[in-house]
């Protein structure tokens, strides 16, 4: 069992179905709040659903904010999902609350001429070879459910972009770190390769790119 892979629980988001994807895959996660559990882990997996200023009064109650960042700092394998990908940046147009600030960048509302929040299937163009994706035909489609969208400052750490009124960033990667706007967990097959990939070559084998 994979007692070292940690899901990070702030009392909200899908982690639940997040789990049950890892189980599927053979990778039975530790679901936790305590800091010291993600201090430890070899691999953290940060899921999210919500608003970020409630998530962030979430991370922070629970004395996780710290931790999140000494994680992703010393080289931990991270893995951010939906609201989780966007917490990673510094700020956000939905909440005034500072976000976690690992990745430089804003995170917007995606333009009010178009359905929000965005709901649905939809492609993720792969702008580089990485881990995460390998495996996985180009051009799959993925689950998305958000109104809101990352920015990143650096471009560098574009991993993956989809067209919903705007062209956003749908997945992003530096070293360590991974995250995507799309949800793994409910994407399918080509969602749970991601999961696998993450595990079996980023955790494990300490691949990057």
């Amino acid at each position: 069992m994979d007692k070292d892979l940690v899901i990070v629980d702030y009392g909200a988001g899908n982690l639940r179905s997040v789990a049950k994807a890892l189980e599927r895959l053979g990778f039975p996660a530790l679901v936790t709040q305590e800091p010291a559990q993600v201090l430890k882990a070899r691999g953290v997996i940060l899921p999210g659903v919500g608003s970020s200023g409630a998530a962030m009064a979430a991370l922070q109650q629970r004395g996780l904010v710290e931790p999140l960042r000494q994680v992703v700092a010393k080289g931990t394998p991270f893995f951010g999902v939906c609201l989780g990908m966007q917490l990673l940046l510094d700020t956000s147009e939905e909440d005034p609350r500072p976000c976690l600030g690992i990745i430089p960048g804003q995170v917007k509302r995606l333009p009010p001429q178009f359905k929000v929040p965005h709901m649905g299937w939809n492609q993720v163009a792969v702008l580089h070879e990485h881990p995460l994706f390998q495996g996985v035909p180009a051009g799959s489609y993925f689950y998305f459910v958000h109104s809101y969208y990352a920015r990143p400052a650096d471009p560098s750490v574009l991993l993956g972009t989809t067209e919903y009124g705007v062209t956003f960033c749908s997945a992003l990667a530096r070293g360590n770190l991974v995250a995507t706007q799309f949800h793994p967990e409910k994407s399918g097959l080509g969602g749970l390769r991601l999961y696998d990939n993450f595990v079996r070559l980023m955790v494990r084998e300490g691949v990057r790119p």
